[in-house]
């Protein structure tokens, strides 16, 4: 029924729950497996009105860029480890300086996904009580299927 599944990931319990949940599936119907990690990019503020902003220095832009890579790359390499074990291979893609739900479901298109599997919520905090901002952004687009695990 699914022939390549596009799992999504931020290293949450909740992403990593899905994660498990994907690998499992994708194993029982010999799928493909891509796992996608995506990073944002450093807010900036720009100021207006009164406030005086923040605007980053190269330094600081290049330090978050590292640490971003670093923890998607500890991601990542978690989920090469739990497709091992269970006995699958997983392509790993890191995409960087990207809105997560706009990322994941380009990478669906792009890669000829037909299944995303993610998370309820991931690290967006309380902007959503039942499901996480990124993953209704990903339901609401209706390009691919989506789904989602609690």
């Amino acid at each position: 029924m699914y022939a390549h599944i596009l799992l999504s990931t931020d290293g949450s319990d909740v992403a990593r729950h899905g994660l498990k949940h994907g690998i499992a599936l994708a194993k029982a119907l010999s799928a493909k497996v891509t796992v996608i990690a995506v990073t944002e990019p450093l807010p900036i503020d720009y100021g207006g009105g009164h406030t005086g902003g923040w605007i980053p220095s190269q330094q600081e832009v290049d330090a978050f860029d590292a640490a971003s890579k670093e923890r998607a790359s500890k991601v990542l390499d978690e989920a090469r480890t739990m497709a091992d074990q269970i006995g699958i291979s997983a392509k790993l893609l890191h995409v960087p300086n990207a809105h997560p739900a706009t990322a994941i479901i380009q990478t669906a298109r792009s890669g000829g996904c037909d299944l995303i599997v993610m998370g309820s919520h991931g690290r967006r905090g309380l902007k959503k009580l039942f499901l996480g901002s990124q993953t209704s952004e990903v339901l609401a687009d209706g390009s691919v299927p989506v789904l989602v695990v609690h």
